[in-house]
C-alpha cells in the first residue's frame, strides 16, 4: 500500500509533477524547489554534532578509565580501585538522575553501566573469585537491568543485548560445551549456540518492533530495530551456509532449524516493510542473505559436485551480479510501490 502524499520525501521530481499535474501552481516551484533541497537548520547541526561529540567524549572517557586501571594495576590498592570505580558508577547515576531524560543524562547512564562491568572485572581479579567469565556478562546484565528498563535509551538497551549474548555464548563454550549439565547434551554442538544466539536477538528485535507498533516516541527510531535484524539473521546464516557446504559438518536439526529461521527474517523483513510503508534496509538484508545462499550453492555445485574449477571463476561472477542487478531492480520497484525513499 503506498504512503500517503503528506509522508512522501518531498524530492524534486516528485514536486515537478505535481506542477505537471496542477496540484502546485508554478508561482509557487521555485519556493518548494528550496524548500526540498536545503540543508538542515542550523540548530539541526548543532544538535547533531553536541550529540555525536558527546558520544565520542563518553567512549573515550570510557576507555581512559579502563586503561587506566590496566596500566596501574599494580600500584593501586584494592580498596582504591574498587573505591574509585565505585565513586566513578554512584557520579555517574547521579549526573543522570540530575540531567534526566535528554543526551546527557543517557550518557551518563550509559558511563554508569560499563562501569559497573568495570567494576565485576576488578572485584573479580582482586579477590580471585573463579567464577567462570560467562558469570561475570550475566550478572553485569542484571545488575544494569533495572537502569535499561527505566532509561528510554535504545543505545542502553543495545549494550544489554550485546551482554546477554555475550553471556551465552561463553555460557556454551564454558559449561555446555565443556560437558556441564548432562541433560543439555545433545547443544552442546556450536551449531545450538548459532540458533539459540538467533533466537534472542530475534526475540529482542520482534518486542522492539511490537512496541515501536503501539507508538511509544522513543521507539520510533529504526537504527536499533536495523542492528537487531542483523544480530538476528547473521548466526542463522552463517549455519545455513555451512549446511549447503558441510552437511555432515553440522547437527542437522540445528541447521534445518538455522534455514527455517532464514526464510522467517526473510517473510518478516517484507511484512515489515509492507507495514512501514518502506523499510529498504530490510529488504536489501534479507536479499542479501537470498544471494549469500544461492551464490554458496552454486559454488558447491561447480566447484565440488561438477569439480569445474575454470568455468566457475566466470560463472559464478556473472552469477553474483545478475543477482545484484535483478535484487537492485526490485527495490527500486519496491521504493516506487510505497513511496519509501530509495536512501532510507
Amino acid at each position: 500500500m503506498p504512503k500517503d502524499l503528506l509522508d512522501l520525501d518531498a524530492t524534486p521530481e516528485r514536486i515537478r509533477t505535481l506542477v505537471a499535474t496542477g496540484a502546485l501552481p508554478p508561482a509557487a516551484l521555485g519556493r518548494a524547489m528550496a524548500l526540498a533541497i536545503a540543508s538542515p537548520p542550523a540548530e539541526a547541526w548543532r544538535r547533531f554534532l553536541s550529540t555525536t561529540l558527546l558520544a565520542l567524549g563518553a567512549m573515550l572517557v570510557l576507555s581512559g578509565i579502563i586503561y587506566f586501571f590496566a596500566y596501574n594495576w599494580a600500584e593501586l590498592h584494592r580498596f582504591a580501585k574498587l573505591g574509585l570505580i565505585a565513586a566513578g558508577i554512584a557520579g555517574s547515576a547521579l549526573a543522570a538522575r540530575k540531567l534526566g531524560d535528554k543526551p546527557s543524562g543517557h550518557f551518563s547512564l550509559l558511563g554508569a553501566s560499563v562501569l559497573v562491568g568495570a567494576f565485576l572485572a576488578v572485584y573479580g581479579q582482586t579477590y580471585q573469585t573463579g567464577a567462570d567469565a560467562f558469570e561475570l556478562f550475566v550478572g553485569w546484565a542484571a545488575l544494569i537491568l533495572p537502569w535499561v528498563g527505566m532509561s528510554r535509551f535504545p543505545a542502553l538497551w543495545l549494550l544489554l543485548v550485546v551482554l546477554i549474548n555475550t553471556g551465552a555464548s561463553l555460557f556454551h563454550q564454558q559449561v555446555l560445551a565443556g560437558g556441564g549439565f548432562s541433560v543439555f547434551s545433545p547443544f552442546r554442538s556450536a551449531d545450538w549456540l548459532a540458533v539459540g544466539l538467533g533466537l534472542i536477538n530475534g526475540f529482542a528485535w520482534a518486542t522492539h518492533e511490537h512496541f515501536a507498533h503501539l507508538r511509544i516516541p522513543w521507539l520510533q527510531g529504526r537504527w536499533l530495530p536495523r542492528v537487531l535484524a542483523v544480530m538476528t539473521v547473521a548466526p542463522v546464516l552463517v549455519l545455513s551456509s555451512v549446511l549447503i557446504l558441510e552437511p555432515s559438518e553440522v547437527s542437522s536439526s540445528a541447521a534445518f532449524i538455522a534455514v527455517g529461521m532464514v526464510v522467517a527474517t526473510l517473510a518478516a523483513d517484507y511484512a515489515l516493510h509492507r507495514h512501514l510503508r518502506g523499510e529498504l534496509f530490510l529488504l536489501t538484508l534479507g536479499l542479501f542473505c537470498v544471494i549469500t545462499l544461492v551464490t554458496t550453492f552454486l559454488g558447491r555445485v561447480l566447484l565440488e559436485d561438477l569439480d569445474i574449477t575454470e568455468a566457475s571463476l566466470l560463472i559464478i561472477p556473472l552469477a553474483l551480479i545478475g543477482q545484484i542487478g535483478l535484487a537492485v531492480a526490485w527495490l527500486r520497484a519496491q521504493a516506487r510501490a510505497t513511496g519509501a525513499s530509495e536512501e532510507s
